[in-house]
């Protein structure tokens, strides 16, 4: 019977184990005491052959020896190889356990699953449940010397009960060199299905859930089939023998105590008994016998699995709970607390304490929180403060925005740079509304009031990107020129306004009239050699349109070899102050729409921004901040 020692150590008290080292069923001294006495007498043999049998000049040569021996022995890695070796056995250990068949859930399954109170319904139970015992004791009797010992012949499986004579021909008369643990199984299967047939079974469903019990009590019947087949690598456990041995044997001359007189290092002291070393054998070749013990744990050593019980119990169970137990149910009547919403079940006076000690509400419960930390925070204070988060990590937040404002090569038709993410913000603005417009094809703006604040939802405008510019002093107003193409195709003396003529389509809303002024202007910038965009380049706005306006773009066509290029022009004098992405936000007033760009062909526009009179402020989205350009 395997050595149980739970109880004994199921509270924890001072030298709580002190009393299991007096044991010895099972005990580390029962399995290595012989051992232990053989290193043990060699020790002693050697060290009397070298005081009292040598001579002087043999003693000499013996000491050199036992030097040389202890100093190389500590090569010998020792705690690793045992370390890993004993843990893998001791988890193919528990695992072989655990692959031991048992019948508990499909008993329950077909107690349940096949009806029938007449002996035909009982046979059948009865029958399919002895299969499943039969499979278990044919894979057991494979793998366990207590077993076999106990069933060595198929007489003995038939004197036992578990087959019939009919049953012993049929699972002869199959020929098969493998092990036939697994026809059991399969008649199981048969009678399932004829039971089905009948009736019995009344749908497929319980069919099907009492085949899945079979074929997982017909897996672990496998699993230990290859458990036993495959063993831990033969090399590996040579490998740990060999060390443990050959340390030991190595130390015999080593640990020797050397004459005191003749000075060797670490030898000033003659004990005659090496204790550390017998308790470094003790410890080192325990540890082995461990491995060994639990490397197969079908055998008949006292911690091997109880096989033999375990078969009878199995058997014992499974009949009584599909035969005796079938429709066997005792009579419902109303329980003790059926009056009682909260019922309590008595104490002993041994476990009265239990009373005493208060519920369990959780870890946090009796957490103190101060008061003016309790209030709930409005949300918008939240997402502020959330936006404001992001200045702690500016790198991060730079990294962001230049991936938002990124523009592509389409990105700057229609004027204006295209919206380049479509994740919706919430903004919230100041009493002085900022003005901005919106680039959408549509050419539509959002309109918020002031002092409103932009809720976050899918209903919002896309983001636009909008960048404000910084006029310096000078005698030239600033312009930013972004043009695609290397060239223009005014420095080749070409006419803008001609290739309507050529195919062309002009910007809508320019009358001919606007475009030869803006035309010959241009063409006295390109005659003077320098690059300057006045504000009257472009057609003067209207008055209301100037005074709620922060920016506008105009895009004019020219033809270009190279469309997919831009270039930002250094003879402009304007300087990037800011750049922000936000939703584009359009106020009541009116704000003067912008032309689209011709498409097709090798057309080529660029974006000019002039700067007015008018201070224009924005509203930082990444950083929290606003920022007013002069």
């Amino acid at each position: 019977m395997t050595v149980t020692y739970t109880a004994r150590v199921a509270n924890a008290r001072f030298c709580g184990f002190s009393k299991l080292l007096l044991a010895w069923k099972g005990s580390i001294y029962k399995v290595l005491y012989k051992e232990f006495l053989a290193f043990f007498a060699m020790y002693t043999a050697i060290s009397i052959t070298y005081r009292f049998l040598l001579f002087d000049d043999q003693k000499r040569y013996f000491e050199k020896l036992a030097i040389y021996c202890n100093h190389y022995a500590s090569l010998i890695p020792m705690s690793f190889v045992l370390g890993f070796y004993v843990t893998l056995v001791v988890n193919r250990w528990w695992s072989q356990y655990t692959s031991i068949p048992l019948p508990d859930r499909l008993m329950c399954v077909l107690s349940g699953g096949l009806q029938g109170t007449d002996e035909r319904g009982r046979l059948l139970r009865r029958t399919m449940m002895r299969y499943t015992s039969l499979s278990a004791l044919l894979i057991l009797r494979s793998v366990s010397t207590a077993v076999f010992k106990r069933f060595p012949t198929m007489d003995h499986v038939v004197e036992a009960g578990f087959m019939s004579r009919e049953e012993r021909k049929k699972f002869e008369g199959l020929h098969s060199p493998y092990n036939k643990y697994w026809i059991p199984c399969v008649w199981f299967t048969n009678l399932a299905a004829a039971a089905r047939c009948e009736g019995r079974i009344k749908d497929d469903h319980t069919l099907k859930l009492l085949l899945e019990e079979l074929n997982a009590f017909r897996g672990k019947c496998s699993m230990l089939f290859h458990y036993d087949m495959i063993s831990v690598p033969l090399v590996y456990t040579q490998v740990v023998t060999l060390a443990v041995y050959s340390f030991f044997l190595v130390c015999l001359i080593g640990r020797q105590f050397l004459d005191p007189d003749q000075g060797y290092p670490g030898h000033d002291l003659d004990l005659y008994v090496p204790i550390f070393t017998l308790l470094q054998f003790f410890f080192y070749a325990g540890w082995l016998k461990v491995a060994e013990q639990l490397i197969n744990p079908f055998g008949e050593d006292d911690d091997d699995f109880e096989t033999n019980w375990l078969i009878d119990r199995n058997f014992q169970v499974s009949m009584m709970a599909v035969d005796d137990m079938y429709g066997d149910l005792p009579m419902m009547e109303r329980d003790r607390y059926w009056n009682d919403s909260n019922p309590r079940p008595p104490y002993t006076a041994a476990t009265l304490f239990v009373l005493r000690k208060p519920s369990f509400q959780g870890s946090t419960f009796d957490m103190a929180i101060p008061k003016e930390e309790m209030h709930f925070q409005p949300l918008e204070d939240i997402a502020e403060n959330l936006e404001e988060s992001g200045s702690h990590h500016p790198n991060m937040a730079l990294f962001n925005r230049l991936l938002n404002v990124a523009p592509s090569p389409t990105g700057f038709m229609g004027g204006a740079f295209r919206r380049t993410s479509a994740q919706p913000q919430r903004l919230r603005h100041s009493p002085s509304i900022d003005q901005c417009t919106s680039d959408d094809e549509d050419d539509e703006s959002v309109k918020v009031g002031k002092g409103g604040s932009l809720p976050s939802g899918l209903g919002q405008e896309p983001q636009s990107t909008v960048c404000s510019f910084r006029e310096e002093k000078s005698a030239r107003t600033p312009l930013l020129e972004i043009e695609f193409g290397a060239e223009r195709q005014e420095r080749r003396g070409g006419h803008p306004a001609v290739n309507e003529k050529k195919g062309v389509r002009a910007v809508e809303g320019w009358s001919e009239e606007e475009w030869q002024m803006t035309e010959e202007r241009r063409e006295v910038e390109s005659t003077s050699g320098e690059i300057q965009a006045p504000s009257s380049l472009l057609p003067s706005p209207p008055d209301s349109s100037r005074e709620t306006s922060t920016q506008s773009a105009s895009a004019i066509p020219s033809p270009s070899r190279h469309p997919s290029a831009f270039l930002f022009h250094p003879a402009a004098h304007s300087s990037l102050e800011h750049c922000s992405s936000q939703p584009a936000i359009n106020q009541s007033r009116a704000v003067p729409a912008i032309p689209k760009p011709p498409f097709g062909g090798n057309k080529v526009s660029f974006l000019t921004v002039p700067s007015y009179d008018e201070p224009q402020r924005f509203r930082s989205v990444s950083m929290g901040s606003e920022l007013t350009g002069s």
